[in-house]
């Protein structure tokens, strides 16, 4: 288990104050892991470019759309 995804979850436990069993916080990174890696998938099927450049795409987007939220 990646450790920012770990601490991902102990924040998101603390913050509803109800700890998860592992079972859970197992299906809950399974289902981004999953998503993250078919949108990265998807990118490198679309416009023909590298796994890492995909992923560094999506990146940048998911950077500038925070930034455009925040009216930056």
């Amino acid at each position: 288990m990646p450790a920012g995804s770990s601490c991902y979850f102990e924040w998101v436990q603390n913050l509803q104050q109800h700890p998860w069993p592992l079972a859970q916080v197992n299906e809950e990174l399974e289902t981004k892991l999953t998503a993250a890696y078919r949108a990265v998938r998807a990118l490198v099927k679309e416009r023909g470019v590298s796994w890492r450049t995909a992923a560094y795409a999506i990146a940048l987007g998911r950077v500038a759309e925070a930034e455009r939220l925040r009216g930056n």
